[in-house]
């Protein structure tokens, strides 16, 4: 197997090299070059990957009818759109650990230079002065440092803080209780936490409930002597109330590596304010960062690519090559019994209960977002795969739930697929035998046994005799061979019988019809597992 991956932005030679090792895998570097170029590229690709200049929007993604995976160099994804990308399949990845240490040194080393004025300082050394009080800083030892934001990046500020004896409180609504006693910091109500901070940082995603975290209200909750720190999101920040704050000395001052517009403009009024520091997003740029950036990413990339692994994706969370693999013949099993329940039912289907019966705990939600891949692909909506099976069926209106318990009798590992349609109910069953092959185990309330592969027929009839002679005489006289037969009953009088066939063939010009018509034949299905 050949996969292309596209490189779109400058990576350091590390990662590239790691890709260009495997011999599976072409790389395609269009960092520096134009955009039409980048767009043919894609073409043929089955993974882009960016940095922050490159925008992945929806145009852009039509250009990659093959992309599978869209990874970026960095923490952050709002580069890209990951709805989008979701809706075409598209597994999105970051390197969310790699540059931990970096952004969080260069949030200290702004807080810093700002309580100690070591830029103003320093340009007026240059200028021949030598005004030692006029640049008289404060200590962090003893300061509060509000941290809004506790992930990787955060909680490692936190660490920082604490050996320059800072007292630390935090905010985020996410981070448990036994987490932030690790941190050893308090948590607080976010305008809580701005009250009393001599210092925030910032270090949150920017998302709809973000944006503008720190809006004039907000500001004006801090003391007049504070200091905001920003190495996350520019976004986060409302930057004309933050520099009208600082004009009018209602905070102390701000340090900002990140912004709204990259490059800032020119004209921007914080480039006006004297007690303001500027970098030019600089947070993960330092060369250790950069390389295991570089080196993780393109790793997670190769990984995706050749083994399936979507632990870096942050639309699939907590899936990995190792579950992928040990899942691997339950997850088709659960694909193949999502295409067999659509053929048993009729009209739009309503919702989808997937039962997992078995030990790892890690399998539930995997399954159930197999069984709808597997009953998507037989609707013919495409692309489907797990990246984007929940998130259609959600779009087309099909409930989906999940639930486990303990496997079908006789067995250790079984699948049930239970679909709701405007006409018809079905429910499905299958178990992974010791040698990890799939069968068919149960339809609706008849037990059965048959491999789900190739072309399946499944017929109710009225449990009487002959119908199973002049099934198999029909198929017989249309050239249709048989590979198994099984007859299933309910061991109560009056009831039905049901068959389960495997056919080499599909079964066409008018033979379907013609079994439908075959007296004591109640109904007659069809089902392509997709092989």
């Amino acid at each position: 197997m050949s996969v292309r991956v596209v490189v779109a932005d400058r990576l350091t030679e590390a990662g590239l090299k790691l890709l260009a090792a495997t011999p599976e895998i072409e790389v395609v570097n269009c960092a520096g070059k134009p955009r039409d170029e980048l767009e043919r590229a894609l073409g043929g690709a089955h993974a882009l990957i960016v940095r922050s200049e490159t925008r992945v929007t929806a145009d852009l993604l039509t250009h990659g009818p093959g992309l599978r995976v869209i990874a970026r160099a960095g923490t952050g994804v709002d580069n890209i759109d990951v709805h989008a990308a979701t809706r075409r399949g598209i597994a999105v990845m970051n390197a969310p650990g790699a540059n931990t240490v970096s952004a969080a040194e260069h949030a200290m080393g702004l807080l810093l230079a700002q309580a100690r004025h070591i830029p103003w300082a320093a340009e007026a050394m240059r200028r021949g002065e030598w005004d030692r009080k006029r640049f008289e800083g404060t200590e962090l030892r003893g300061k509060t440092i509000g941290i809004v934001g506790l992930g990787r990046i955060g909680g490692h500020v936190a660490q920082l803080a604490r050996a320059f004896g800072m007292h630390v409180v935090g905010h985020d609504p996410y981070l448990s209780p036994e987490r932030a006693a690790e941190l050893q910091l308090k948590l607080l109500p976010l305008d809580q936490l701005l009250s009393q901070a001599d210092v925030v940082t910032l270090h949150v995603a920017h998302t709809e409930q973000t944006h503008h975290l720190i809006n004039a209200a907000r500001l004006k909750l801090m003391k007049p002597t504070a200091v905001l720190v920003n190495t996350a999101r520019g976004e986060l920040v409302d930057a004309v109330a933050l520099a009208e704050a600082i004009g009018e000395k209602r905070i102390g001052g701000a340090a900002l590596d990140v912004f709204a517009v990259e490059p800032l403009p020119a004209d921007s009024p914080l480039r006006k304010l004297e007690r303001v520091i500027l970098t030019p997003h600089l947070a993960a740029s330092t060369a250790e960062a950069q390389e295991r950036v570089s080196l993780e990413i393109c790793g997670a990339v190769r990984d995706a690519l050749l083994a399936g692994d979507l632990s870096f994706a942050i639309n699939v969370p907590g899936i990995s090559g190792d579950l992928l693999r040990r899942l691997g013949p339950l997850l088709d099993l659960a694909r193949r019994l999502g295409r067999l329940a659509l053929a048993l039912v009729d009209g739009p289907v309503a919702a989808v209960e997937v039962d997992y019966g078995g030990r790892d705990e890690a399998a539930s939600r995997p399954v159930l977002m197999a069984a709808v891949e597997g009953l998507l692909s037989a609707m013919n909506v495409e692309p489907v795969s797990l990246v984007n099976a929940l998130l259609i069926a959600e779009e087309r209106g099909v409930r989906h739930a999940r639930k486990t318990g303990t496997p079908e009798p006789g067995f250790e590992t079984t699948v049930g697929v239970t679909l709701e349609a405007a006409r018809g109910r079905a429910r499905v069953a299958g178990a992974v035998l010791g040698n990890g092959q799939g069968r068919v185990i149960r339809i609706d309330d008849y037990h059965v046994d048959v491999a789900p592969e190739g072309w399946m027929l499944v017929i109710r009839n009225r449990d009487v005799p002959g119908v199973i002679g002049r099934v198999g005489t029909l198929l017989g006289g249309a050239g249709i061979n048989i590979g198994s037969y099984h007859q299933a009953r309910v061991p109560f009088p009056g009831h039905d019988a049901l068959a389960a066939i495997t056919v080499d063939q599909p079964l066409l010009n008018g033979v379907l019809d013609q079994l439908a018509r075959v007296p004591d034949i109640q109904l007659v299905r069809l089902v392509n597992f997709g092989d």
